[in-house]
């Protein structure tokens, strides 16, 4: 199986997700093996719904039409055009799967399958369903994805590299227990908005996206909102108020009314809407249904502080701040060259 099969097999899988439209389903008859698997990946998301209440159908939508539109000829040959594919020896590389948000490791997936090594796979029990069906879908449609891709249910054994994702917790048993192998070991990061004042409420809008999707459980999520003095939140909770039905499901109300209770009791100062709370706090991560917020004096003193703390930060929301920054409404509509931790996760299997 070459590389151009390896894309093909992809591209076609994109087709396939492209099907499972927000609000409905809709089946197309050109889609290769549709008949095999069209219904059973309906069912599958329905598991997945049922499993683990953060998994909504519009969450689930959101992912796999995100997943739809970058897995193109075009995006994938953009992305892949930068590297040397000549690498003659394959290994198995294991990832080890957060459960946060739908497919949250397609990615690595993706980035070890697409440079010809096999995979072995072990998922969080938190989004367990979606993804071995679609590895079905592509040793159907491309044989030379059979015995390359394999799903653990128990410890994982007889792997040459890792690419593990967790807590800052369970990264450091990750960096013990895999220090002798090649590895990428993720930690806890966060995304935080730079705001000026000036926004206009379309970029507002687009910001309460950033926060709101996924009920902010992504890396990519903006947890932080970072404000000059003297800033004034009307504008801010005027805009947000596009996501206030987010605090009719349940459990997100329930930790909106648990987060609320805590820090009444505790007497901390704190803004809400009906859905949101705000509070000023240093801290990057924030619980479920609140935003931290912290003032800044000037730009300048800023970058220094977050280019300080950038172990800690995965995306910075702005306008004209930063180099790396990403337009408001844009964090969870990351393209297939967006690392995370920006570690370039193909230029580490090409060398492994």
């Amino acid at each position: 199986m070459d590389l151009q099969q390896r894309i093909n097999a992809f591209v076609k899988l994109g087709a396939f997700l492209n099907q499972f439209q927000k609000t409905e389903s809709i089946k197309h008859d050109h889609i290769e093996a549709n008949d095999l698997f069209y219904d059973g990946f309906k069912h599958q998301i329905k598991l997945a719904e049922e499993s683990n209440g953060w998994f909504t159908k519009s969450n689930i939508s959101f992912s796999l039409i995100n997943w739809s539109n970058a897995l193109t000829r075009s995006n994938i040959s953009k992305w892949i055009g930068k590297y040397n594919f000549n690498n003659e020896t394959t290994k198995k590389v294991a990832i080890i799967m957060a459960g946060n948000i739908p497919l949250v490791g397609f990615h690595d997936f993706l980035c070890v399958l697409i440079t010809g090594h096999s995979v072995l796979v072990k998922q969080s029990s938190n989004d367990k369903h979606l993804l071995p069906f679609l590895a079905k879908y592509l040793e159907v449609v491309e044989p030379g994805f059979k015995n390359k891709i394999t799903f653990a249910e128990e410890k994982l054994t007889n792997f040459e590299a890792v690419i593990a994702t967790g807590s800052d917790n369970t990264a450091r048993y990750f960096e013990y227990y895999f220090k002798d192998k090649p590895a990428i070991i993720r930690k806890n990061r966060n995304s935080v908005a730079v705001l000026t004042g000036n926004e206009s409420d379309e970029q507002l809008k687009d910001l309460s996206d950033d926060i709101f999707r996924y009920y902010g459980l992504g890396c990519r999520n903006v947890s932080k909102l970072f404000v000059p003095k003297d800033y004034n939140f009307d504008a801010f909770f005027k805009a947000i108020y596009k996501w206030h039905s987010i605090i009719n499901e349940s459990k997100y109300a329930n930790n909106y009314d648990y987060n609320k209770a805590v820090y009444l009791m505790s007497e901390f100062a704190m803004l809400e809407n009906g859905f949101l709370m705000i509070k000023e706090d240093k801290s990057y991560a924030s619980p479920i249904a609140t935003l931290f917020y912290e003032y800044y004096t000037t730009s300048e003193e800023l970058k220094q502080k977050l280019n300080s703390n950038n172990s800690n930060i995965q995306c910075i929301v702005s306008e004209e701040f930063s180099k790396d920054e990403i337009e408001f409404g844009n964090t969870q509509n990351p393209q297939l060259w967006d690392y995370a931790d920006n570690v370039d996760t193909i230029e580490f299997l090409l060398r492994i």
